[in-house]
């Protein structure tokens, strides 16, 4: 492993993997990066929050750009996850903006555009039909990104 990334949203569960996975970074030497996703609808609610905002206080507000909003969420995220540690562990964080549909896709695109070999994800259990139905974001990582991918089930 050179190169990581790894998919987080705000569960323990997540917290449990980046926890892992910055450990064995560390111990490898490898770069690691951490990935957070909002959906357009998230970005939606966000403007029209902040034009609610305006509008009640008479005031004017820069729109955050999303990517940046993701990857400082993730920053935040991985800092408290790894404020723990006893030793230093060093990382970048980015950001996407996907719909749950294309996120899988989204993901392994970002791990590609960052040169990584391995991703690391959660995953959920569903039921074959649910999957046929629904698709399955670690599934479709695991069937298509060209590296190794560390699952842990939900």
């Amino acid at each position: 492993m050179d190169n990581a990334l790894v998919v987080v949203d705000d569960t323990d569960m997540h917290r449990a993997l980046l926890a892992e996975a910055g450990r064995l970074a560390h111990d490898t030497g490898a770069k690691l990066t951490v990935l957070a996703w909002i959906t357009p609808d998230q970005v939606d609610e966000t403007a029209d929050n902040l034009e609610a905002i305006e509008q009640v206080e008479g005031t004017s507000y820069s729109e955050p750009e999303p990517t940046a909003t993701a990857a400082q969420f993730a920053r935040q995220f991985a800092e408290d996850v790894f404020e723990s540690f006893d030793e230093s562990i060093e990382f970048t964080a980015d950001g996407i903006v996907t719909t749950e549909n294309e996120r899988a896709d989204a993901i392994i695109d970002t791990a590609e555009r960052l040169d990584c070999d391995h991703v690391f994800i959660v995953g959920r259990r569903r039921s074959p039909t649910g999957k046929a139905l629904f698709g399955d974001v670690a599934q479709r990582i695991l069937l298509n990104f060209d590296g190794t991918v560390t699952l842990k089930m939900d």
